[in-house]
């Protein structure tokens, strides 16, 4: 029997969760409610990964386990594969989603004390920028949580530099 969850719901869950974590729970302390997003998610990941591999003998090496996070993996998660691998065979991988699904449908709730002719100043745009970056910290943490349960220590940080495109780069700990 195949368990489905409607994207929608995870999309609101999502966004639910960080305006929780970042608004009420955290509000003065943004670094610690990044920390528990990305605690979350490593949670996540380290079951879906567990359950995903449980019919497969484990992997022999790093490759094949980010290859493994590249296709099946990404695909059970969003329905298609990573868009591109690249690494520097030094223990850094950057896994490039060209239309990231959790970022594409969202949009920033511009400030009510920021006037409209004010909306393209820094302070709107860092705002914009550390409101998508909140929510980046659950997938950083799903993938860190996966390469976890594979056996494999590791750092997972995301790039948001070309949205909706979204690269997540993994540094994996000797």
């Amino acid at each position: 029997m195949v368990r489905e969850v409607s994207e929608s719901c995870v999309d609101s869950l999502l966004t639910e969760m960080v305006a929780c974590y970042c608004n009420r729970f955290y509000a003065n302390k943004p670094e610690l409610a990044a920390r528990r997003i990305e605690a979350i998610g490593y949670q996540v990941g380290h079951q879906l990964s567990e359950r995903y591999t449980m019919e497969r003998p484990r992997f022999t090496d790093h490759l094949e386990a980010i290859k493994f996070i590249c296709k099946d993996f990404w695909s059970e998660l969003f329905k298609k594969q990573i868009d591109n691998l690249k690494t520097n065979h030094r223990g850094t991988f950057v896994l490039q989603d060209n239309k990231f699904r959790w970022l594409a449908r969202m949009s920033v709730d511009p400030s009510t004390d920021t006037p409209v002719e004010d909306s393209t100043s820094p302070t709107a745009e860092n705002k914009a920028a550390q409101a998508m970056s909140m929510h980046l910290y659950f997938p950083c943490g799903i993938i860190r949580g996966a390469l976890s349960n594979l056996g494999i220590p590791c750092a997972v940080s995301a790039d948001i530099s070309n949205l909706p495109a979204c690269s997540f780069v993994v540094r994996i700990k000797a």
